[in-house]
């Protein structure tokens, strides 16, 4: 039982070994002279003209090199203009926390309304269908006229992209209550409160935090692009800003670190579902 419970590992280990050979011969520096274009783009890139590489992307040796680099001056801040990455990924959870907060609020009992009077959902579905779509990018330029703050807008622009999959799925899971258990609730003449904070509400769980995990991977992808457009910190304008300073190491460096947090807060909101989710 143990060795098939490791092999998913072993294969995610292996896939992962055959990307970075991958990597790393993509990026394998040229053995013939190196032009003077490609000299001169190396000079610019922060590289030495016998240390171009293959590509414009760096190697995963430069990559890690930049990594431990970046993580050993992560908490630097004596220079305002230029913190450390993790005051940047701080400033960047603290807005997505709040705005996705935000829209738990708004969602999840609107949704839960929206589920037990299914009149509502139908008048109201064609306002969500219309504003759902709607990019982030599309909503920056009103919210910092609006606001005339770019933290603010950015908490919004969280809000009002994370709003919908937690709203529809509250309201889809509220309404596909199995109706034996709603039968046999009115069978036993459970109060119309407890019908629903104990018959209703647990059974629709699993769809909320299915709607909450798939908002929690929109507000942090929404987070970077608010943050490049009208940021002056987080980890959107670090990634702009290295990108700015052509250190595109940085920049993957970055992209990593936003990824993996991505995946940690999925798997605890996929832990924290598993340990809500109504038991037959």
């Amino acid at each position: 039982m143990l060795h098939r419970l490791q092999q998913p590992w072993l294969a995610s280990i292996a896939i992962f070994v055959v990307f970075l050979c991958i990597w790393t011969w993509l990026t394998t520096p040229p053995s013939g002279p190196v032009s003077a274009a490609d000299a001169e783009y190396a000079r610019l890139a922060g590289q030495s003209a016998s240390g171009q590489q293959a590509s414009a992307i760096p190697s995963p040796w430069a990559v890690a090199l930049r990594g431990y680099e970046l993580v050993a001056h992560a908490l630097d801040r004596d220079n305002p203009n230029n913190l450390g990455i993790a005051w940047h990924l701080v400033y960047s959870m603290g807005r997505v926390a709040l705005g996705f907060s935000l829209a738990l609020v708004v969602a999840v009992p609107l949704g839960f309304m929206l589920g037990l009077w299914p009149a509502c959902y139908r008048a109201l579905d064609p306002f969500i269908q219309v504003l759902r779509p709607v990019s982030p990018l599309a909503w920056m330029p009103l919210a910092l006229y609006t606001f005339r703050d770019s933290t603010i807008s950015t908490i919004f622009i969280i809000f009002i992209c994370a709003v919908w999959p937690m709203l529809i799925s509250t309201a889809t899971g509220t309404a596909s209550v199995r109706a034996e258990w709603l039968n046999v609730s009115r069978v036993f003449g459970v109060p119309k409160l407890e019908h629903v904070t104990r018959v209703v509400f647990p059974a629709s769980v699993p769809m909320i935090l299915s709607g909450m995990r798939i908002s929690i991977g929109i507000a942090w992808f929404v987070i970077v692009a608010a943050e490049m457009v009208g940021g002056q910190s987080g980890i959107g304008y670090f990634i702009w800003n290295e990108w700015n300073n052509l250190q595109i190491a940085s920049m993957i460096v970055a992209i990593i670190l936003v990824g993996s947090i991505g995946l940690a807060l999925d798997v605890i909101l996929k832990r924290i579902g598993e340990r809500l989710s109504f038991r037959e």
